[in-house]
């Protein structure tokens, strides 16, 4: 795995390693070459340093024994960033920090698995920055993001879609998948679309007129 990141252009997604599942250091690897900015999440920072990686920021309430100065000379040049709001999740205090340096978009990994809770809280909180940032979670087997209002991707044959809603989706229309959707709706703990596929190469479109509706590509 390369130790650094060779683009510095706030256009291309930053990375975030929060600290859940590690994935495979190939995705990671991807990930990393074109990002601008790497952002760590408190102690998930003793597992990024067993890996060389060199990293930008590192952000967190730092409520363990933490010792600022050897990050500070081991990741020169290194920007911790104490943040004790109890109010947040780290993740989405690093979400807030890129908003504030208009930064667009980010790749999220090691945000899922591990504590189901985390899994669960770090997926859901993706909708409150719709208007904010292009956020999209990736792990070994999936990738997560929320969609806007009209979709239009083009999928191989039998990729599996999951649509999960977050809260209540109403007015939700598809094109080319097996199990269609026409002018439904689905509600969380209720009904939703999770192992849907696509029903041949070609476009696959989605389109909701109300509510937060996550898209999950996934693979085994």
């Amino acid at each position: 795995m390369s130790s650094h990141h060779i683009v510095k252009d706030d256009q291309e997604p930053a990375l975030i390693i929060a600290n859940g599942a590690a994935c495979s250091e190939e995705l990671l690897g991807q990930l990393l070459e074109w990002s601008p900015i790497v952002i760590v999440l408190d102690s998930a920072i003793s597992r990024v340093m067993e890996l060389g990686i060199k990293i930008d920021v590192l952000l967190g309430d730092f409520d363990r024994n933490f010792d600022a100065d050897y990050y500070k000379e081991i990741q020169y040049p290194l920007e911790i960033i104490p943040t004790p709001d109890q109010d947040k999740t780290d993740l989405e205090k690093a979400f807030d920090y890129l908003v504030e340096r208009n930064i667009p978009a980010v790749n999220v990994v090691w945000a899922t698995g591990k504590r189901a809770d985390h899994t669960i809280t770090n997926i859901t909180s993706i909708v409150k920055f719709r208007d904010k940032l292009k956020i999209v979670l990736f792990d070994d087997h999936s990738k997560i993001f929320l969609l806007p209002n009209k979709y239009e991707k083009w999928y191989p044959k039998n990729t599996v879609i999951s649509l999960i809603p977050i809260g209540a989706v109403h007015g939700i229309h598809s094109k080319n998948l097996f199990y269609p959707l026409e002018n439904d709706s689905l509600t969380i703990g209720y009904r939703t679309g999770s192992s849907n596929h696509v029903a041949e190469d070609g476009i696959v479109r989605i389109d909701h007129e109300e509510g937060d509706l996550i898209l999950m590509e996934c693979w085994d």
